[in-house]
């Protein structure tokens, strides 16, 4: 790989080198932000991301976190330098409206100016932002965690935060912190994980000012540079895509109002050449419910799949996003104007946007793109109206199948891929015991390839306690591809009785809430499924999709 930047050539060996200690630096700095946090919810199941910029506002490194969050960030370290960013700030945003995705996940932008010894005139130069998201357990709002399924507007979805200077001059400025928490249920939770996203800041300018001790003005130079590398990559791996347009539609189960109705979204992608289009005209205007997504969680719904069809070896930087496109008309579903509700846009929305724009690629790509996963985070929030916990979970399912593997069982899909918090810590954190947590037998769809198994989870809520689930792929099955089965559906239960895909719901100590995850869809005609692999499927379970 080389570069140029007024005239300044770096070379490839050079700029290797750099190009791993700037990924470094962000995977440093999520190890810094998980090993900081106190909430079960960053410090076990990881639900958090970092990344590096550069003085110009491109993603030049990111560390292997949250799908949903790193293609997303761009549009916040926009809105922050907006503002007139200086060095020693660290500021804070969640407003979907201004930067953000959903209230739960708060970013941190950070400029990074540091003092490098023996050159004075480096001082107070903006070289680069570190920034951070982190999804806080709970943010106020009308529910504990901050989700709830019935919201009509962003307001009942909790503290807006729209782009404000937490840290001035390297220092904390303890009134708006006051105000961030005095919004909260938990407010010792969200006080230490906020502390551990500075840190993880703090460790950031502090590496990246150790490089451009020891490299000088090269690293620059490599910003440049390795952008332009994963740019020229990335068009090539899409110059290898048949030019045309390609359409699909899918649907979300209704928007959490109590409606049934269906919710479309539509896509056309125009390839051409090494530019990729996808144009969301035809999506459902934005809805009473909360599964409106701002732009940005489309943007990064694009980016993800994007990256799933070409080569992974390719640096995950802002060339990458280069030459994709993204729209959708202004009050839509994947657009919407304020005050939309959207917290189950970022999380459910984000999820059949994957689907669709693979579905799209798919006629022109068959050897790449994968059957249907569970195509949920299949969300599940229990806590307490008076304070005192508020546990959030995302449950894993089905992988769809590829053209040459069996999908995965029990993983997160598409835009997460979040870990589960273990019984152990689950139990000994919130009032909560864990009746049940397995595999589904017979969710994979068949096919040459069979789909992956979706979860069971059960839980038994040991003190009085509103309980929100923000779920999809209850009514409609996960599609396989090439003859494959479907997936089989998930389900929701409260003490053994069904409840909506989407509800939220005051629960008594003692009640048993269960989540079964949908199963991936097969890939392949069945006949083709080799017979080994489907007496291993009778032996494990596997064998007959559940109805």
């Amino acid at each position: 790989m080389s570069g140029e930047k007024d005239g300044n050539a770096v070379d490839p060996v050079t700029l290797e080198i750099l190009r791993n200690r700037l990924e470094g630096i962000a995977e440093e700095m999520g190890e810094v932000l998980i090993r900081g946090a106190y909430s079960p919810n960053i410090k076990e199941r990881q639900d958090c991301s970092t990344a590096l910029f550069d003085g110009e506002g491109r993603m030049v490194a990111q560390a292997e976190h949250i799908p949903v969050h790193l293609g997303a960030m761009p549009r916040a370290v926009e809105a922050v330098m907006a503002k007139g960013p200086e060095p020693g700030d660290v500021w804070a945003l969640n407003d979907p409206f201004e930067g953000g995705t959903h209230l739960p996940d708060v970013t941190l932008v950070s400029p990074i100016a540091p003092d490098v010894a023996g050159r004075p005139e480096s001082g107070g130069e903006i070289v680069g932002y570190a920034v951070s998201r982190a999804h806080h357990a709970d943010v106020g709002g009308a529910t504990p965690g901050s989700m709830p399924a019935g919201a009509r507007e962003i307001y009942e979805e909790g503290l807006r935060i729209p782009g404000v200077r937490l840290v001035r001059d390297g220092d904390l400025v303890d009134d708006v912190f006051a105000l961030l928490l005095a919004n909260v249920r938990t407010p010792d939770e969200r006080r230490a994980d906020v502390r551990a996203q500075l840190a993880a800041h703090e460790r950031a300018e502090e590496r990246l000012g150790d490089l451009l001790a020891r490299s000088g003005d090269v690293v620059r130079d490599a910003f440049d540079a390795v952008i332009e590398y994963s740019r020229d990559r990335i068009e090539a791996e899409l110059d290898s895509i048949p030019d045309g347009v390609y359409t699909a539609r899918d649907v979300l189960e209704g928007d959490g109002t109590g409606a049934d109705r269906d919710v479309a979204i539509e896509v056309t992608v125009t390839v051409d050449g090494a530019t990729l289009d996808v144009d969301f005209a035809g999506t459902e205007a934005q809805v009473p419910g909360n599964v409106n997504a701002p732009l940005s969680v489309g943007e990064s719904a694009v980016y993800f799949v994007v990256r799933c069809l070409t080569d992974p070896e390719i640096p995950p930087n802002q060339g990458c996003y280069d030459p994709v496109s993204v729209s959708a008309p202004e009050g839509s579903l994947l657009n919407p104007t304020s005050p939309a509700a959207v917290v189950g846009g970022n999380v459910e929305t984000s999820q059949r946007v994957t689907d669709v724009v693979f579905a799209a690629l798919a006629e022109s790509v068959p050897d790449r793109a994968p059957a249907q996963g569970q195509g949920t985070m299949n969300n599940l929030i229990v806590g307490s109206r008076e304070g005192g916990f508020t546990y959030y979970e995302t449950i894993g399912g089905g992988a769809g199948a590829t053209p040459t593997t069996d999908g995965i069982d029990g993983v997160q899909v598409g835009m997460t891929n979040t870990l589960n918090t273990p019984v152990e810590v689950l139990e000994a954190e919130y009032p909560l015991s864990v009746e049940r947590y397995a595999l589904r037998p017979g969710t994979g769809g068949d096919g040459a390839r069979r789909g992956g198994l979706g979860l069971e989870r059960a839980l038994t809520v040991e003190r009085d306690a509103t309980v929100s689930l923000l779920t999809e792929r209850r009514r409609r099955r996960p599609s396989g591809v090439a003859g494959g089965g479907p997936g089989a559906l998930g389900e929701n239960l409260v003490d053994g009785e069904p409840v909506p895909a989407k509800t939220t719901v005051d629960v008594e100590a003692g009640t048993t809430v269960t989540v079964r995850t949908p199963g991936g869809g097969g890939h392949g005609d069945p006949a083709d499924r080799d017979p080994e692999a489907r007496e291993a499927d009778r032996r494990d379970g596997k064998a007959e999709t559940e109805e």
